[in-house]
Parts: C-alpha cells; sequence; structure tokens
C-alpha cells in the first residue's frame, strides 16, 4: 500500500507541473503599450575621428593683460570635416551649446563661475559666435572641408572694474551641432 500511496503522490506532482508549465507556455497579450519612431538620414559630411572632442588649452593667461584688454587674442581650433557629399547638403552652420555666463551672456561660463571671466567664440575674422545661436552660412565642397574658429578668455566688466578676477585652473564644456541644408 505504500508504494500505491507514493505512486499516487508522484502522480499528483507531475500533473501539477504538467498543468503549471502549460499555463505558463499560453502567451498573454496586452493592447499595443510600446511603438518606436526614428528618422534615417543621410548626412552630407562626417566628422573627423578624434574631432568630436576638442580640448583647447589657452595655457597661462595673466590677469592684468585681462585688466588691461578685457580680453586675450583668440587661440584657433578646427573641426574638420571628411567625406562631404554635396549633393546631400552644399550649406552648414554650427550651434555651440553649455552653460551660459550670467554676466557675459552669449559666452560660455567657466566651471568656477566666481572667476571672474567668461569663454567667448569667434570666426577667424573676429565675428563673435554666441552660444545657442546659428553660425553664419558655411560652404561646403565636395571632399574634406575644415572649419577654423577661435577661443578667447574674456573678463567680466564689474571684475575688471573692481580688479577681482580670481587666480586658478579653469575649465569648461561646450557642444557643437552642425546643420546641413
Amino acid at each position: 500500500m505504500t508504494n500505491l500511496n507514493l505512486l499516487m503522490r508522484v502522480g499528483k506532482a507531475i500533473l501539477s507541473i504538467l498543468i503549471l508549465n502549460v499555463f505558463w507556455a499560453i502567451p498573454v497579450l496586452a493592447a499595443d503599450n510600446m511603438r518606436f519612431h526614428g528618422a534615417l538620414v543621410a548626412e552630407p559630411c562626417t566628422i573627423r575621428p578624434g574631432d568630436d572632442a576638442i580640448s583647447l588649452n589657452f595655457g597661462t593667461v595673466v590677469d592684468k593683460y585681462l585688466y588691461s584688454n578685457q580680453r586675450t587674442l583668440g587661440k584657433q581650433f578646427q573641426i574638420h570635416l571628411v567625406d562631404c557629399d554635396i549633393s546631400l547638403g552644399t550649406t552648414a552652420n554650427i550651434i555651440f551649446t553649455g552653460n551660459d555666463s550670467v554676466n557675459l551672456p552669449g559666452l560660455l561660463a567657466v566651471d568656477s563661475s566666481d572667476m571672474g571671466i567668461a569663454i567667448g567664440l569667434e570666426t577667424l575674422a573676429g565675428k563673435p559666435l554666441y552660444l545657442n545661436q546659428s553660425s553664419d552660412d558655411i560652404a561646403l565642397d565636395t571632399g574634406n572641408n575644415i572649419i577654423t574658429l577661435k577661443a578667447y578668455v574674456r573678463g567680466e566688466p564689474e571684475a575688471i572694474s573692481q580688479r577681482t578676477i580670481k587666480r586658478g585652473e579653469f575649465n569648461a564644456v561646450a557642444t557643437f551641432n552642425l546643420q546641413y541644408y
């Protein structure tokens, strides 16, 4: 009789497992609750590897120079565009984004915002490139193109008049976006 009880218990356990497996195998359907969308595009140019993270070192900036001249000379940097196909777009413009300086709107705030300085951007001709504003149109040529710009350090007006520019290392981060058309 013990063998029969054991056999019945094992049989019930196996039957229970089979029934549970059937329920687990039945798919549960829900209404659509996720949708994916996007746009696949072809851009006229590719940014040269390495130019997607440009580092610019101003070296030593003397505060007395800023008190006398308000800003440093511009230091050049370049963005290289390669494999440009002008059938996809003949013109580009560039927009820089970052933390806007409170005292010099349109210029980039440095991480230590109480230093009394900000970072400005400009074209080679000296035309300002303000944060969050499109540059003038840049004509593209087939193949490779180089966009050369300049960055400079500028003293905030009050820090210059009060002679309160703080010495020390400074950093700032900006992001550039190219728009083609």
